[in-house]
């Protein structure tokens, strides 16, 4: 009878962790660029979305970025951390209450040396009308979040 209860115990175990979500993958567009191909560190020195070359690119955290010149990628190179965007690149608002939303990256903000992206601008404004507890919000459920399958 034991090896019975065992088998039925591993099959039941086996089960239930097919049906854990997997971690979020990071926010890329159809041809894997993160922040759909924009310059990461434009954001902080143009402060604007400033669209990626081909030649210029660089991988963080499994996500390649594509960068407006030599001197970007080379930037972002040496501190990648500084200019990834937070919360795998998914809105930080839509992440603040729970869930993963896609962004345009003119709703972009920096708060407290971190790039953050919304879904729009609307969403910004209402994501800044308590910014500092959105933010500590977003942080605390983005763990969770991203370790669902460790």
């Amino acid at each position: 009878m034991k090896p019975i209860v065992n088998l039925f115990s591993f099959v039941c175990l086996a089960a239930t962790a097919s049906f854990v979500p997997a971690a979020p993958k990071p926010n890329v567009d159809k041809s894997h660029f993160g922040i759909q191909g924009y310059d990461p560190v434009a954001f902080f020195t143009d402060g604007r979305p400033v669209l990626g070359k081909d030649e210029f690119h660089a991988t963080y955290h499994g996500v390649t970025y594509r960068f407006a010149s030599a001197e970007h990628q080379a930037t972002f190179e040496k501190d990648p951390a500084k200019y990834e965007p937070q919360f795998g690149g998914y809105c930080a608002y839509g992440v603040a209450k729970g869930h993963l939303a896609p962004v345009k990256v003119d709703a972009f903000q920096i708060v407290d040396g971190q790039l953050l992206m919304q879904y729009d601008s609307s969403v910004r404004d209402k994501f800044n009308k308590n910014q500092q507890a959105n933010l500590q919000a977003a942080q605390s459920k983005w763990r969770t979040l991203k370790d669902k399958d460790k």
